[in-house]
């Protein structure tokens, strides 16, 4: 392998691993947020803001955590890339759930059943309806927009430039 090449590799493994940890790192950014907005803003989640979490947790995995593995040389350079891409899909799923979510707040479309009525205990003798978090209900609006929302619009944002550099690092 010629020197040339082998530089042209390990720039196109790290620019792989920078855009993995791009997305990771967004990923990182919104779960803090939404951790910050239910521990300290009082924002109770919805299951639908439960599932929106889950993919950001694999995205820092991927990401921030495998970038940074590949990055330090502890992991090959070629497993940047098949890292990044998990993290951009991950991030992206994200986003894909936040417009399903904002959809069913803004009543585009139905919502699961289990967040968008009462709940009920069988057994219990007199019917008492459980206070759950509704799913078609946002919570909190700026310009007109939940967090559901922002949720989506960042994610996909995140998602289409990470995409954009790992794109880049092929013609690096």
């Amino acid at each position: 392998m010629s020197l040339t090449f082998a530089k042209k590799r390990a720039r196109t493994d790290l620019a792989a691993a920078l855009a993995g940890m791009f997305a990771g790192g967004v990923s990182a950014a919104l779960l803090l947020g939404a951790f910050a907005s239910q521990y300290i803003g009082g924002l109770a989640p919805c299951e639908m803001c439960i599932w929106q979490r889950w993919p950001h947790g694999a995205a820092i995995l991927f990401g921030l955590v495998g970038g940074w593995l590949v990055k330090a040389r502890i992991l090959p350079g070629s497993t940047g890339r098949v890292l990044a891409v998990l993290a951009i899909l991950a991030i992206a799923v994200s986003g894909a759930i936040g417009v399903f979510h904002a959809g069913v707040e803004w009543k585009f479309w139905p919502g699961p059943p289990e967040c968008t009525g009462f709940g009920y205990v069988p057994g219990r003798d007199e019917f008492k309806p459980l206070q759950i978090v509704r799913c078609d209900e946002a919570q909190w609006r700026l310009f007109g927009i939940s967090l559901a929302g922002y949720n989506a619009l960042i994610s996909l944002a995140a998602a289409a430039i990470a995409s954009l550099l790992l794109r880049g690092e092929r013609d690096a």
